[in-house]
């Protein structure tokens, strides 16, 4: 057996120390300094803003939101109300941006530049080492308040394009450059108005974009028409001949009636205004003797024969086309070249001593005469309805007009205030009287047996004309005609008095005798009795109304060849009392 020595106890040995990476000793020191750095940029990261930050060179680094917002307002408030330079093409304005709805938002910039709420390590240690640096500011736009402003800008600075062009002003040559136009984009400018706004350069102009409209007319075609046609036409007076007068008319004259007017390629072209020279005093004046209508030859009865005295005249007329052709052509002209005579319109009388026989006025067929009671309107208007009736001509088939011949009755046309029918009552209108003519007309058309077209009587009887024989005319509403049937030409004459007025037809009778037969008053209706308080009143006697037939009847070698009826309704004429 073996035997087993047991083995000395041994002493006990001093503790090991573990020996720590080279690695292991780096990390823990880069925990411990990043904590370090984390702690620090909490602490330095008291504000909302970035340090550094500003907006428009307003620093609000390390600010909170609210005092970031409360410092822009006071920087920057003031400049969002600063006007606007801006041109809209060569024409300078200003613009108010409260006006255009640009404004600053405040809020919405500060929001846009303020860091993030993240709290991570990295975050917070990285704005230990970042800057802010600028922030645009943010800018609204109300555009439709923009545009309304713009509007409203365009009407002051928008220019009208503008023509070249060329005048006469007292016999010299007035040339006008030609300029651009300029209309406002209003819809285009509303961009460039807020960039404008949002640099918020104090002495910066903003041209804002435009329309713009080239003149038709050039600064080249204004030279030429000067050179070509102006300097030549102003240069010296024109001589004119018309029929057997001789006048002159200097530049002064000729060139308040000359233009020159843009065609469609822009071309200058010379304009006369021949209906204005023809009745300038330069011209008028030395043809005002020209007999512009021509004059029968005067008529009388030796009995009821005719004669014709050898008094007609041609009418020689020069007319504003006449006279315009002329002139335009010696405008280019000098010296004796700047003469010419103008054409004239001669117009033959219709009746002379030589034709007079050959056109059948030889004989009376009728005359007529009206007596009224004296007063100087009926003088004047009467005198001068007759007037402008005697010596009418009325051709074979041709038909007679008594408001063509004498015209309205107004004070141009020579006729005064008077008495007359209207309403069924006597009244004040001008040319009253008149009816005393138109009545004397109708019975010498009546007895000539010419026939009647248009004609209408007085709405109530007057005694001193024959009933159912008598007409009255208004201007646009009734007038007095007759168609010549006779065959032959027919000759008015008329003539007054103060008291009375006669009308003779001259011709050749169709038929030998011309009667009238009156026949019974029937439908008889009597007048009231009115009281009138206007102005115009005229008192007025009362007097039936009624109907009443006249016939006229044709004779020939004694015998009745026919007869046409004349019907006639006549209202009462009531009593009428003025007060």
């Amino acid at each position: 057996m073996r035997l087993r020595v047991p083995s000395a106890p041994r002493e006990p040995s001093a503790p090991r120390i573990a020996s720590v990476p080279p690695l292991a000793l780096a990390g823990g020191a880069l925990a411990v300094g990043f904590g370090g750095l984390y702690l620090a940029g909490l602490l330095v990261a008291g504000g909302d803003m970035d340090a550094g930050t500003t907006v428009r060179g307003v620093d609000i680094g390390g600010l909170s939101r609210q005092e970031a917002v409360r410092k822009l307002e006071q920087r920057l408030g003031p400049a969002g109300s600063r006007d606007l330079a801006v041109t809209v093409g060569d024409r300078e304005g200003t613009v108010d941006p409260r006006r255009t709805g640009l404004t600053f938002d405040f809020e919405e910039t500060v929001d846009r530049a303020a860091r993030t709420d993240d709290a991570d390590p990295v975050s917070v240690i990285g704005g230990l080492f970042r800057s802010g640096g600028p922030v645009e500011p943010v800018v609204r736009v109300d555009e439709d308040k923009a545009r309304a402003a713009l509007g409203k800008l365009a009407t002051s600075l928008d220019q009208k394009v503008r023509d070249g062009a060329v005048t006469f002003t007292d016999g010299r040559v007035r040339q006008i450059s030609p300029r651009n136009g300029y209309a406002l984009d209003t819809k285009a400018a509303v961009d460039p108005l807020r960039a404008a706004f949002l640099r918020g350069a104090p002495r910066s102009v903003t041209a804002l974009p435009v329309r713009e409209t080239k003149p038709k007319v050039t600064a080249r075609e204004v030279r030429r028409a000067v050179r070509e046609f102006a300097q030549p036409a102003m240069s010296g007076p024109v001589r004119l001949i018309a029929a057997d007068r001789r006048f002159v008319v200097g530049p002064d004259v000729l060139g308040e009636y000359l233009t020159m007017r843009p065609d469609d390629s822009g071309r200058l072209t010379p304009k006369l205004d021949a209906k204005g020279l023809r009745a300038a005093p330069a011209v008028a004046r030395p043809l005002s003797d020209l007999p512009a209508e021509p004059e029968n030859a005067t008529l009388h009865l030796d009995g009821d024969r005719v004669v014709a005295e050898d008094d007609a005249r041609a009418g020689v007329q020069v007319t504003a086309k006449a006279l315009g052709k002329a002139v335009l052509p010696l405008l280019t002209r000098s010296g004796t070249d700047r003469t010419a005579e103008i054409a004239t319109r001669v117009t033959e009388p219709q009746v002379t001593a030589e034709n007079a026989e050959r056109l059948g006025l030889t004989e009376k067929m009728s005359s007529f005469t009206v007596n009224f009671e004296p007063a100087p309107y009926r003088t004047r208007n009467i005198g001068r309805a007759v007037e402008l009736i005697n010596g009418s001509v009325v051709m074979p088939g041709r038909t007679w007009s008594f408001n063509r011949t004498v015209g309205e009755r107004t004070e141009a046309n020579g006729f005064v205030e008077g008495v007359m029918i209207f309403n069924d009552e006597f009244t004040k209108a001008p040319g009253g009287g008149v009816s005393a003519v138109a009545t004397t007309v109708f019975n010498a058309m009546f007895f000539a047996g010419v026939k009647p077209v248009e004609y209408g009587a007085h709405s109530f009887y007057i005694e001193r004309y024959p009933e159912g024989r008598e007409a009255t005319v208004a201007w646009g509403s009734l007038d007095l005609r007759f168609t010549n049937d006779s065959g032959r030409a027919l000759y008015i004459q008329a003539e007054s008095t103060d008291t009375s007025v006669t009308v003779t037809f001259l011709g050749t009778r169709k038929y030998d005798e011309v009667e009238s037969v009156t026949g019974p008053r029937t439908n008889v209706k009597e007048p009231e009795k009115k009281v009138s308080t206007d102005e115009q009143c005229v008192p007025q006697t009362p007097l039936e109304g009624f109907d009443v037939t006249v016939e006229r009847v044709f004779l020939d070698d004694g015998r009745e060849v026919k007869r046409e009826p004349f019907r006639t309704h006549y209202t009462p004429r009531d009593e009428i009392v003025c007060e």
